[in-house]
């Protein structure tokens, strides 16, 4: 019975087409990732600029259920 199933099967041969498979969209998102990326780390030098290279320490988070 499966053998009478694919009898009259002919395999299509697909193209690759970027504007239609929507393909660029992963070289955008990684750019998008490369500058946000970049610029994190232009911010974090010059935060760092301007506490002199000194790192700051945030003192931990009081909770209610602390004794």
């Amino acid at each position: 019975m499966g053998e009478d199933l694919f009898k009259d099967y002919v395999p299509e041969i697909l193209v690759y087409d970027p504007k239609v498979d929507g393909g660029i969209e992963y070289k955008v998102r990684e750019e998008h990732l490369d500058v946000k990326e970049y610029l994190l780390g232009k911010i974090r030098r010059a935060k760092a600029r301007v506490k002199g290279g000194k790192a700051l320490f945030r003192q931990p988070i009081r909770t209610e259920n602390e004794d």
